[in-house]
């Protein structure tokens, strides 16, 4: 693999920033958005005054503790504009996010902010190696999704030239890949693997592609994947981190030269780690759940969200950012499945919504060659047409969560009752290939 290591002088100076420098400038980003979120949106106003603090009452960044968290069911019940902090004519693009309800999480953007979002893509980008007329092939999904477009607008404020080829189409993937001769690939990890089994299918040989990092995200992937594409492209495999509530990819990145945990951008994102089931925070160093406020979001700040995610802060290296492990899990129950969020609950909903179903389920998570995917286990009621059943049920699923699963239809009895706490998830990948 190429050395990519960047040049210290194409450095954000806010990368090297010392950190006393860099917690002021946080307090002064902090004050100022609690006041805009306070004053409004009104589920932040209710949230302040039931927990009876005010943003005045900010004097260090330790007093955030005081505030109270913000989580996803805030903004279902916000929606689809209530979490907004500008007048909606403001607001100049609108994602979304799936949710538990049929009803997406929606998020929105300034003008502004999207400026300082593709920057810190911007950012990623040239921590991962990428440089200034660098070709990227751009993979991740289009649409209210937030990958493909913020990855997009990073790789143009970067300079360099973006392939906008989206998800799907694998053949034609690599043979793009093979004739624009890209230096960098945005995408989920396990569809690169599929990438991977396209340059086998086409006898090519994967170690002589022009790619020389891929920069991944949207989904967990293990330190095994990381070695089984590096050892495939002979290519740098770099993490990318983000979640649509906070701003998209690009909340934090791994650098090329180290892999050892993701910079946070902590002049727009303030991290905190606390314990799942307290609310408690904890010091650096210690696992627990990932929590992010933003700093310079208008359009949609967020106040001390819950990301469910399960990770440890460290400090900085070459950047004096902080940084956070790969994420190890999640303290709550959702999946994530080729970059889609999927809760138990909807599916669940979805089986009771088909008439000739039984109230019983469960989720098997399972490998498909190198990619994630899901079978429903499920019974049909004594008299039903079973089959007839679980289409309905792959059709209902796909239309309304976006994703594509297997049904399986379990004898009567056959889906595993309850005895006590339903066993709604059997994960089954740990065996199957980058695992």
């Amino acid at each position: 693999m190429k050395d990519l290591t960047p040049d210290p002088a194409t450095l954000d100076p806010a990368e090297t920033m010392p950190r006393d420098r860099l917690e002021a400038l946080q307090l002064d980003r902090l004050r100022e958005t609690l006041r805009h979120a306070y004053a409004n949106v009104p589920t932040y106003r209710a949230k302040f005054d039931a927990a009876g603090v005010t943003p005045d009452m900010l004097e260090t960044l330790a007093d955030l503790a005081r505030f109270p968290f913000t989580v996803k069911d805030d903004l279902r019940q916000a929606y689809p504009f209530g979490m907004f902090a500008v007048p909606r004519e403001k607001i100049a693009r609108i994602h979304a996010s799936s949710g538990t309800t049929g009803k997406p999480t929606v998020v929105g953007y300034t003008a502004e902010d999207l400026e300082i979002w593709g920057d810190l893509v911007a950012r990623c980008l040239r921590a991962a190696g990428v440089r200034p007329g660098d070709m990227v092939h751009n993979a991740y999904g289009y649409g209210l999704f937030t990958g493909g477009l913020g990855a997009h607008a990073g790789i143009e404020k970067l300079g360099a030239t973006v392939v906008p080829v989206s998800g799907g189409m694998t053949a034609r993937q690599v043979q793009l890949i093979e004739d624009f001769r890209p230096k960098a690939i945005c995408v989920t990890p396990s569809y690169m693997l599929n990438i991977l089994e396209e340059y086998h299918r086409q006898g090519r040989d994967p170690r002589a592609c022009p790619l020389e990092v891929g920069i991944f995200g949207a989904e967990p992937w293990t330190p095994a994947m990381r070695a089984e594409i590096e050892t495939a492209f002979d290519m740098h495999a770099v993490d990318i981190y983000g979640l649509s509530e906070v701003m998209g990819p690009g909340v934090a990145q791994e650098c090329v030269d180290a892999k050892g945990g993701l910079h946070v951008w902590e002049d727009h994102f303030l991290p905190e780690i606390i314990d799942p089931e307290t609310g408690d925070v904890l010091p650096d160093g210690q696992e627990g759940e990932l929590v992010f406020t933003t700093l310079t979001k208008r359009g949609m700040p967020v106040i001390r969200y819950r990301t469910r995610d399960l990770t440890t802060l460290m400090p900085g290296t070459a950047r004096t950012h902080r940084r956070m492990a790969k994420v190890t899990g999640r303290s709550d129950d959702m999946i994530i499945l080729r970059g889609v969020n999927v809760f138990p609950t909807q599916i669940e909903e979805r089986v009771l919504g088909v008439t000739g179903l039984a109230p019983y389920f469960q989720i098997e998570l399972v490998r498909s060659g190198h990619m994630d995917a899901m079978r429903v286990h499920v019974e049909a009621l004594p008299g039903a047409d079973g089959a007839a059943c679980g289409d309905a049920l792959a059709l209902e699923i796909k239309e309304r969560i976006g994703i594509t699963c297997e049904i399986v239809l379990a004898e009567v009895g056959g889906v595993e009752r309850s005895q006590g706490k339903a066993r709604r998830v059997v994960d089954n990948r740990g065996t199957g290939p980058g695992a």
